[in-house]
């Protein structure tokens, strides 16, 4: 390995240690610290290229979206971005001033919430963000309000997802209705709700009926394109199966849909015999395209058999195939 990074990897593998200490053992660690150590430190770097790029996808895609689409025709969004929009269009403030001015209250409760890594990060995607609004010019792309609303909404949303991907917002919305959340032990997206319909009630008010309805179908498109890109195209679904045929199950999940299994201890909580019966429980990963093939093989083997179905916003590893930008 490099001397170079061979030093840096000891003083990772050492921080902490007194000086003295240090200079004892570095030349007593083992190549598999050393290896563990740049191993880290590479994904780590990687980790952050990849964030980083995704940040600056969805700035770019976010500016676009309000310059080329809804700041000349006044259309809002719901959260943050539509008050910042909606306080632009009634006071002529410049957006990229009142982006930031918006989002400060959230930055600092996102820092009480989510932690120093993930301020930074949405500190860094707001100021980009403005200073892209403050200094790149966008073509208006038409001024048809509902092309405007669809399609300034598509790139707003895939913005503020891309930004979500690389682990920033530039909406603070959420980290509002989380706090709320926990504080007032409601759901999160009663708060986002309700945020939003004050937003367009005020929108309707100020900027007129018929505004207020386009910028509903913006904020319809940025969510509906918001949850695409961080959820990906594939719906996972979580399948538990309880069946007397939970080894016939698992390998035709095996060899039949190609996916992963786990199995799970189990007891019955009611038999005819009135007392405990253990069984194997069977539990996959699937797509929402693969349930009927995994029903019907499930009938074929057991029509009894006992399935729980739920939805999964993510994986990783496994051999369920990877989403987009994960």
């Amino acid at each position: 390995m490099n001397p170079f990074w061979t030093t840096v990897l000891l003083k990772q593998i050492n921080r902490g240690k007194s000086a003295k200490d240090t200079k004892q053992k570095s030349s007593s660690v083992s190549d598999y610290r050393l290896g563990k150590a740049y191993r880290e430190m590479k994904v780590v770097a990687k980790g952050n290229v990849k964030d980083f790029t995704l940040i600056l996808f969805g700035i770019f895609s976010a500016a676009f979206g309000f310059k080329g689409f809804l700041l000349t025709n006044h259309f809002i969004d719901g959260g943050a971005t539509g008050i910042a929009l909606l306080t632009s269009a009634v006071s002529g403030y410049p957006l990229y001033l009142l982006i930031i001015l918006v989002n400060l209250p959230f930055i600092i409760m996102g820092y009480k919430i989510m932690g120093k890594r993930f301020t930074v990060k949405t500190v860094l995607a707001i100021i980009g963000l403005a200073i892209i609004l403050a200094l790149v010019e966008f073509p208006n792309v038409t001024n048809d309000n509902l092309l405007v609303a669809v399609f300034g909404g598509f790139f707003l949303g895939a913005g503020i997802g891309f930004s979500i991907r690389g682990g920033a917002v530039i909406d603070g919305t959420e980290i509002l209705a989380i706090y709320m959340s926990r504080k007032f032990g409601t759901t999160i997206g009663d708060i986002i709700i309700i945020i939003n319909v004050i937003i367009f009630l005020s929108a309707a008010y100020l900027l007129g009926i018929d505004i207020a309805l386009y910028s509903m179908i913006t904020y319809l498109a940025a969510s509906r394109t918001l949850d695409f890109i961080v959820e990906g195209l594939d719906e996972y679904i979580g399948v538990t199966i309880v069946s007397n045929h939970s080894e016939d199950i698992r390998k035709m999940i095996i060899t039949k849909l190609g996916r992963g299994v786990t199995i799970y201890k189990g007891k019955r909580g009611m038999t005819n015999q009135g007392e405990d019966q253990e069984v194997d429980i069977v539990y996959t990963v699937i797509t929402r395209l693969e349930i009927n093939k995994l029903n019907l093989e499930v009938e074929k083997i057991e029509p009894s058999a006992f399935i729980v179905m739920h939805t999964i916003k993510d994986t990783k590893g496994g051999m369920i195939k990877k989403k987009a930008f994960k």
